[in-house]
């Protein structure tokens, strides 16, 4: 999904997406050099969401005996 930087206000940016709706995204999860127009690429990492899941088993696990 793509997303493209509308504006700023303040700690957010506001973002239009693909429906032409808009959101509001804190700053903090815009890159840094993202500025007014600039279009964002939203994924899901695969790889990573399976290694997280892997790493919250293993440690619920260990805390329950498992």
């Amino acid at each position: 999904m793509y997303i493209v930087i509308d504006r700023f206000e303040g700690g957010f940016a506001v973002a239009e997406l693909p429906d032409g709706s808009f959101a509001k995204l804190p700053r903090a999860l815009v890159p840094s050099d993202a500025c007014e127009g600039s279009v964002l690429k939203i994924e899901v990492d695969a790889a990573e969401t399976e290694r997280r899941r892997a790493e919250a088993q293993k440690c619920f696990d260990e805390l329950t005996g498992q």
